[in-house]
């Protein structure tokens, strides 16, 4: 019986909701550190046609698919990408073509960070080992193009942390925020959704006929506050992943986003193709945005988290499987105290 609390209500653009995420709902730790294999997370299903939703377990995915799907994942690692001061924190959130940074300046707090507006243009930050960052420039209410004077990637790995938030009690190794996709660092979060795969999972996916592709979306920082836009993300679809993708849907197979990072390449990719659905190999920088007035193109279903209440991640999610369906998805997770958050449970919409 859904409660008050639980209750999911429409949220500005057609889509998106909002609903109490309360603590109790948030994923605090790994699963492993609650006793768990990364597969053994609960899994919601949603599937659009019927309008039904079941459990299970990230485990049972194979079963959950049919031989001739093709799963997309995203290839990017996860980057060490905050750097902490003795009063702020500075989270690179990716790299531009002209060799600077995208940062985002945050206060530190007793337990976490919120973000800092009392920079200005031309502003130097010393940095840990000695490292000097110059601020040249506001690109987002968030965002700044910056210039560090060393090699960014190095000085990370010798200085940064794993990117966290008040929800996460404490740090935990960057391991923990790598999926067994990820072979190009790049991104300043975990593509999360992917998280739940195992080696031996992804082989019997393999086993059953699932196939399995790359593309590559070096994510930038989140927005933990709420009503922000997603941010331009450097991606790449290769030639290879495009055949997949294009063979895949000819033969009557299902192309499987595993994570929102997928859908916005794969879609980014389709557009302006000569067929619709078709995927052409692309690269560069993407700000489309996936919303259910635009719809899909290329994608079927999608592996995904639970989603932060208001977000743009939700219209896209209601552009695949339908508002109803996402709001009753959203209304069960609730109810049976699914977790949240890159350490949290999945869905799966089909």
């Amino acid at each position: 019986m859904s409660t008050p609390d639980s209750a999911i209500r429409p949220y500005g653009a057609a889509g998106s909701f909002e609903f109490a995420l309360t603590a109790p709902l948030e994923a605090h730790e790994p699963p492993e550190a609650r006793g768990l294999r990364r597969d053994e997370v609960r899994l919601l299903v949603s599937r659009r046609d019927t309008g039904e939703v079941t459990h299970h377990v990230f485990a049972d995915l194979p079963s959950l698919l049919s031989p001739g799907d093709l799963l997309v994942v995203n290839n990017s690692a996860t980057l060490p990408a905050a750097v902490r001061l003795d009063r702020l924190a500075v989270h690179f959130s990716g790299r531009l073509a002209s060799g600077e940074w995208l940062v985002e300046l945050r206060r530190r707090t007793a337990t976490a960070t919120e973000p800092y507006s009392g920079a200005a243009p031309g502003e130097w930050l010393p940095l840990p080992g000695g490292a000097t960052l110059r601020l040249l420039a506001q690109e987002t209410p968030r965002l700044w193009r910056a210039h560090l004077d060393r090699d960014v990637l190095s000085y990370l790995a010798a200085h940064g942390v794993p990117i966290r938030y008040g929800y996460v009690g404490r740090d935990w190794p960057l391991a923990d925020y790598q999926t067994v996709f990820g072979v190009e660092p790049g991104s300043a979060e975990m593509p999360s959704a992917g998280r739940p795969f195992t080696p031996e999972l992804v082989t019997a996916l393999v086993a059953r006929g699932i196939g399995v592709a790359p593309i590559t979306l070096h994510t930038g920082v989140a927005s933990p506050e709420k009503d922000e836009p997603p941010y331009p993300e450097w991606f790449s679809v290769s030639p290879r992943t495009a055949r997949l993708v294009n063979i895949t849907r000819e033969h009557g197979g299902r192309v499987i986003a595993v994570g929102t990072t997928v859908v916005r390449a794969l879609e980014t990719a389709a557009l302006d193709t000569s067929a619709p659905g078709t995927v052409r190999a692309a690269s560069g920088w993407t700000s489309h945005v996936v919303t259910p007035a635009g719809g899909v193109r290329a994608v079927d279903g999608l592996v995904t988290g639970l989603h932060e209440p208001r977000s743009s991640h939700l219209m896209m999610l209601s552009a695949i499987t339908g508002t109803g369906v996402l709001a009753r998805s959203y209304e069960a997770a609730i109810e049976e105290g699914y977790l949240w958050h890159e350490f949290g449970d999945s869905h799966l919409i089909l």
